[in-house]
């Protein structure tokens, strides 16, 4: 039986990258629980790579995600629970809630390369990716509410990529989207042509290629300096940066770093010879 999530490794500078496919073509890669867990166990395991400088997520078969699946809970819709049942849509939602969480705590650099449908809680993977590479015929929507559906758990996140405006007009209309507009809204970094497979695949390797000049363990207390809570005072997100900046200027990176750039050479977590 093929593999709902599909890994592969490549080497990248001084460290490794990966390629995170979902792997159900049949379905339009829908969140199944399957494709859940083996998202979660991966991130798990990536969190603590410290080879490991980025992931791209990215779907077989021409589309990224087509949204959840609720195909097991069938039996469910429209009948209400018997008094002092526990709801097991509640866990089965709130889990995928959690794989959002996860992926956006990672310290490596995370790419979503988009291609087809993207919809509902694809939308959810894309607003926790750092960076969206979208190809032009790219279609995403959020259709929750046309079908008397809550986006529960991708609200949160779709509100804080989009802001409060661009994400009502998102999740309540259940409009759909092109890459153009979603480029437009700051939910896709880079909108590609590409007329075939392979010239997908050689432009996303040519613009993940820049991506290496970023120095890892910069980029990880990057994303947790931004990740950090909401209802703090701005003095305490500002004593946490300057904590994060001295460390970071102390550490062998910037040492490195600087060193490179001021003898005009590569940084050596660009070059796979170089040490970390």
């Amino acid at each position: 039986m093929a593999q709902v999530l599909e890994i592969e490794r490549q080497p990248m500078g001084s460290g490794a990258m990966e390629w995170w496919r979902l792997n159900s073509p049949q379905t339009r890669n829908a969140l199944t629980d399957e494709l859940v867990l083996a998202l979660s166990e991966q991130c798990a395991r990536a969190t603590s790579d410290g080879q490991l400088r980025l992931i791209v997520l990215t779907g077989n078969g021409g589309n990224f995600c087509a949204g959840g699946s609720l195909g097991s809970f069938a039996s469910s819709i429209g009948r209400p629970l018997q008094n002092g049942q526990a709801d097991p849509l509640v866990q089965f939602n709130r889990d995928f809630g959690r794989l959002l969480q996860q992926l956006a705590a990672l310290p490596q650099l995370l790419v979503a390369a988009v291609q087809g449908a993207v919809m509902g809680g694809g939308v959810g993977l894309v607003c926790v990716a750092d960076l969206v590479l979208a190809d032009s015929a790219a279609v995403f929507a959020t259709p929750e509410v046309t079908l008397g559906i809550v986006p529960a758990q991708i609200a949160p996140f779709v509100q804080r990529r989009l802001g409060d405006a661009r994400a009502r007009q998102w999740l309540l209309c259940g409009q759909r989207w092109s890459a153009r507009q979603a480029f437009e809204a700051g939910l896709v970094q880079r909108v590609v042509d590409a007329p075939d497979a392979a010239s997908w695949q050689a432009q996303l390797q040519q613009q993940i290629g820049q991506y290496a000049l970023a120095a890892p363990q910069a980029v990880a207390a990057s994303k947790k300096l931004m990740a950090g809570d909401a209802g703090q005072s701005l003095d305490a997100v500002l004593d946490q940066a300057a904590i994060a900046f001295a460390q970071a200027l102390r550490g062998p990176e910037a040492s490195a770093g600087l060193k490179a750039f001021a003898s005009k050479q590569a940084a050596p977590w660009v070059t796979a010879g170089g040490e970390r």
